[in-house]
């Protein structure tokens, strides 16, 4: 298979997402070229594992331009997740043709990413009531090693057997472990760790897998620009902007790889969508232009009229001291 104009088109959507997120890449790229493209499994598996060693460094050394990486966090990572990569490709080619075994651990995967998606809704609710923004710096984090390690095996062995999870699934444990970063240092962490990651996985498909090289050649030509342009954007944009584009495409990843059917699919990001744009609306209320009644004027306001006033009493009582009657200064006879 050669270069393909449609598998170019839908790798650039993806690596928009996987730019501005750091999620979806696996989640959105594998079912794509299986459902759209009538790829096979064990190919695009591997196929998007060799093309992601080309698609993520890019993404990443934006991040790594803009600050917003922490290299200790990548460093700990990696220690767990690149021995389990390998061992996943292994073990995706010890099943074989056994599609049962790998479409139980899909099931899981997606019911993991559900759950990951409605607790950062959670989380959300909870950072608004508590009113504590996000504004740990990225240099100041203190690293925990054994939680960190341990995020990165179980990232490392999901991704080493589907190719899916070295975002989606990396970027939730990320933010529990570290719940004070901020969406585009959580997004910038992630792609960094998915290097090493990723480069492991891909080893591994090219060890034990079967790679396509006209898809993968068709994911690279697509997929890195607009992953260039979605890393641009996620390093300048707001935590509000980020996070709820973050928790889109996790739920969608999850519903897919829990056996929702496409056109169901569609449907249902859809309404959430709209219910989202709702929310949107009915929080922010732009159609009302309120004005702050008479009694609410601050304090510097009110000593400015005060002050107006006195000058103004000022200049009248000069005036009425001009136009006095003359008589009064014609001495007495």
């Amino acid at each position: 298979m050669g270069l393909s104009l449609y598998v170019v088109l839908g790798s650039a959507v993806v690596g928009l997402l996987v730019g501005l997120t750091g999620a979806g890449g696996g989640a959105l790229m594998t079912p794509m070229l299986i459902l759209l493209f009538s790829v096979k499994p064990a190919a695009a598996i591997s196929s998007d594992l060799v093309a992601a060693v080309v698609m993520r460094p890019v993404g990443a050394a934006v991040h790594l331009h803009k600050g917003t990486v922490n290299l200790r966090l990548v460093g700990w990572m990696s220690l767990g997740s690149v021995p389990m990569a390998f061992l996943g490709a292994f073990l995706l080619h010890e099943m074989g043709n056994n599609s049962a075994d790998q479409k139980n651990v899909e099931i899981a995967l997606g019911a993991a990413l559900l759950i990951g998606a409605a607790a950062m809704v959670l989380r959300y609710v909870l950072d608004r009531r508590s009113s504590r923004p996000r504004t740990g710096k990225i240099a100041e984090v203190v690293v925990r090693p054994v939680p960190t390690v341990l995020i990165g095996i179980v990232g490392g062995l999901i991704v080493g057997i589907t190719s899916v999870g070295s975002g989606s699934l990396m970027i939730i444990l990320l933010l529990f472990a570290y719940p004070m970063l901020r969406a585009g240092q959580l997004v910038g962490t992630d792609l960094a760790q998915a290097v090493p990651l990723t480069a492991a996985a891909a080893l591994g498909a090219l060890t034990f897998g079967h790679v396509e090289f006209g898809v993968t050649a068709s994911i690279i030509v697509g997929s890195v620009p607009a992953v260039l342009i979605g890393s641009l954007l996620s390093s300048r944009a707001p935590d509000r902007s980020i996070r709820p584009v973050i928790t889109f495409v996790i739920f969608a990843s999850g519903l897919k790889y829990v056996g929702v059917p496409t056109t169901t699919l569609g449907w249902t990001m859809g309404a959430v969508l709209v219910a989202g744009a709702a929310y949107s609306l009915a929080a922010r209320r732009p159609w009302r232009r309120d004005r702050p009644p008479a009694a609410a004027v601050t304090e510097p306001a009110r000593a400015l009229a005060q002050q107006t006033a006195q000058q103004r009493a000022q200049q009248r009582a000069g005036r009425a001291g001009a136009t006095a009657d003359p008589l009064d200064d014609v001495p007495a006879r």
